[in-house]
């Protein structure tokens, strides 16, 4: 049924997770720790996070927020404490349920599906641009009604040229804005990517327009 993200660095208690939301029918991927559950979260769109939040290196609350930054994928956090601050503060960064532990897998499975029936019936924010559509919250794309398969980076480029149809912007400007400034690769990695993904857009790839010695440009009108 649903993509379901389990970060719970106690092993033992991960697997009781899965093996119940498996039941459930649902695919379940795990993480040990915050940061693994971020690279799971930009190579593999999920339909629904369950977040604890003490683990080593990077805690619940930082991955929630910073996947609410990209997503609004329901988040359902895990806590050993049951202060109403803590409380307070996951639904202030975008949790949308709480779980105070221990508590019933069960409960926990009927939690995740109640979210999952309340997400499934709002209407997904959609980006459109000639033949190509956009949505933001799955990062799914469309080409005529027809899902593609891109990879992050190439999602990420469509996504901000469809965010800025018409604007130029230069090599440069594309490669911090989509790499980061800390990038050591080269504006090369720009030209590589945009043509993979014009070849993936078909026809539709001209919109994405190359000025000589300016940059890029995303023009419908083209």
């Amino acid at each position: 049924m649903a993509k379901i993200l389990i970060v719970e660095d106690e092993k033992n208690m991960q697997e009781i997770i899965a093996e119940y939301l498996r039941r459930g029918g649902h695919t379940c991927f795990t993480a040990d720790d915050g940061m693994d559950a971020l690279l799971v979260l930009k190579s593999n769109p999920m339909d629904l996070l369950i977040l604890d939040i003490m683990m080593p290196h990077l805690d619940g609350f930082s991955v929630c927020k910073i996947a609410r930054e990209t997503s609004s994928l329901p988040i359902i956090m895990l806590t050993a404490k049951g202060s109403e601050e803590d409380k307070l503060k996951g639904y202030d960064l975008g949790a949308d349920d709480y779980m105070t532990k221990p508590f019933s897998p069960k409960v926990l499975l009927a939690k995740a599906n109640a979210l999952l029936r309340r997400s499934s019936l709002l209407p997904a924010e959609t980006v459109n641009a000639g033949k190509i559509s956009v949505i933001p919250a799955s990062h799914k794309v469309f080409l005529d009604g027809r899902e593609i398969a891109l990879t992050y980076k190439e999602y990420e480029l469509l996504h901000f040229f469809l965010s800025n149809p018409g604007q130029i912007f230069s090599r440069e400007q594309l490669l911090n804005r989509i790499w980061g400034y800390d990038f050591e690769g080269t504006t090369r990695t720009v030209d590589t990517h945009i043509k993979t993904l014009r070849r993936k857009l078909g026809d539709e790839g001209r919109h994405i327009v190359t000025l000589i010695r300016s940059g890029y440009k995303f023009e419908v009108s083209v």
